[in-house]
């Protein structure tokens, strides 16, 4: 974390958030004074050094704002009388969502198993069982013998039996239960009885019309300042409720030489530092997913071999108004 401030006849404040950094470089290459400066990203990603991805020199940074524009993570926010310049109507946007439909989400909750950032706040509430069901069941004291078959074999595990030794007199203290919330009238316990001592009586089938259509509600949300934009939330949605619209087009590639080849085994640094979840190990050489990888290119940097190579064809960047910025930002792009 770091603060820059300059007072004057405003007063401008450059913030960065290590949390939401990806070490991805791109504030470093759009810098015009060269202020911004990466950390070792390998070591840091895989926990053996504890520090910043990124440090500034606050003596030649001018607070122009470029990075905090160039950065489509949030990683830095520069901030002119309070009021973030990404709210200002003469300053870039970058025009990415990701997005949850409330109306067509199930709530399955599987975009929040798969989100590599934590990112999606999930929670659902399903209905009672019993309100589903209908049945009855009955357990005869006198015939019972508290063999335990019925408290084994039961799926849910409904049936509880203590056969306790309590005294000399009274050798057992003998008690069944069966809880009604988790019982599915499946019958089972019935069927291993060796005493004919339950009585199951299921009526859920004849009874169906009458029990109403069980209501699921809950909620799914992505927090944005986590998100990265990897579409895994969206690309395993089973009724296509999340949108994501990823900052950068383009391609990246693995080339290998004689002299530089791929060490995926033993190497995995691009795995280590990808956020997206988007490197594989597959036969000893590390693959990208580009369905999940947003092209960050923090990859790139942090591979010792140098071959992989990112290509960005476009950026969803707009309200470039100045030449000499968008000199900058297009340096982003690899056209």
């Amino acid at each position: 974390m770091f603060d820059v401030e300059r007072t004057g006849s405003e007063v401008r404040k450059l913030k960065y958030n290590d949390s939401k950094c990806l070490g991805c470089g791109i504030c470093t290459e759009v810098c015009p004074t060269t202020s911004l400066r990466l950390g070792p990203v390998v070591p840091i990603a895989r926990g053996l050094i504890e520090m910043d991805l990124l440090s500034v020199n606050a003596d030649s940074c001018v607070l122009c704002g470029l990075c905090s524009s160039a950065c489509p993570f949030d990683a830095l926010s520069l901030t002119i009388d309070g009021t973030s310049v990404k709210e200002m109507d003469n300053y870039p946007i970058w025009e990415v969502e990701s997005e949850i439909c409330d109306d067509d989400c199930v709530y399955c909750g599987r975009c929040s198993i798969a989100c590599p950032r934590d990112a999606i706040l999930f929670e659902r509430k399903l209905p009672d069982r019993e309100s589903l069901l209908r049945g009855e069941i009955n357990i005869d004291d006198e015939k019972c013998i508290y063999c335990g078959f019925c408290e084994e074999l039961c799926p849910p595990g409904a049936i509880t039996i203590s056969n306790v030794p309590t005294s000399s007199v009274d050798l057992m203290n003998n008690s069944i239960e069966v809880d009604t919330s988790k019982c599915v009238y499946c019958g089972i316990c019935k069927r291993v009885c060796p005493q004919d001592a339950i009585i199951e009586i299921c009526s859920t089938c004849m009874l169906q019309d009458q029990i109403e259509v069980p209501e699921i509600t809950g909620t799914a949300y992505i927090v944005k300042d986590s998100c990265v934009n990897c579409s895994w939330c969206a690309e395993i949605c089973p009724v296509d409720a999340v949108n994501v619209t990823k900052p950068f087009a383009g391609k990246l590639e693995v080339v290998e030489t004689e002299e530089s080849i791929c060490k995926g085994d033993s190497c995995h640094a691009c795995q280590d530092v990808c956020s997206c979840n988007a490197v594989e190990i597959v036969d000893g050489k590390a693959e990208t997913n580009l369905t999940f990888c947003n092209l960050c290119g923090a990859c790139i940097g942090a591979c010792p071999q140098h071959i992989r190579k990112l290509t960005r064809t476009s950026m969803k960047l707009t309200n470039i108004n100045s030449e000499s910025w968008n000199e900058c930002l297009n340096k982003i792009l690899d056209e």
